[in-house]
């Protein structure tokens, strides 16, 4: 299932998460970032049930970015009990997200 995260939910639905939670950070202006959302909406049907996998508008959640430092975008950070355990900053190709994903799961 892919989750639309906000500032408002983010507590609940990823700090708080049993599961590794994949969070793609991003806007809609940038061109970099159209091209990494499919793959995470790929990797949440592939890991369903085993991830929670989902985007953050930078845009519209200033208060995540900024407790994030997040100055880049597209930027996908990988939490597991409420702490970021991985990040990668730009697009890259889905294996490498996978990898990633495997390597903390």
């Amino acid at each position: 299932m892919f989750e639309k995260f906000t500032d408002a939910n983010f507590e609940e639905l990823v700090v708080k998460a049993n599961q590794l939670a994949v969070v793609d950070l991003s806007a809609e202006w940038c061109g970099p970032c159209r091209m990494v959302s499919p793959i995470i909406h790929e990797l949440a049907s592939e890991y369903e049930g085993r991830i929670i996998a989902g985007e953050l508008n930078v845009d519209e959640n200033p208060d995540i970015t900024a407790r994030y430092r997040v100055r880049n975008i597209p930027t996908v950070l990988f939490f597991k009990n409420g702490e970021v355990v991985d990040k990668q900053i730009g697009a890259v190709p889905k294996a490498t997200y996978k990898a990633i994903i495997e390597k903390h799961i």
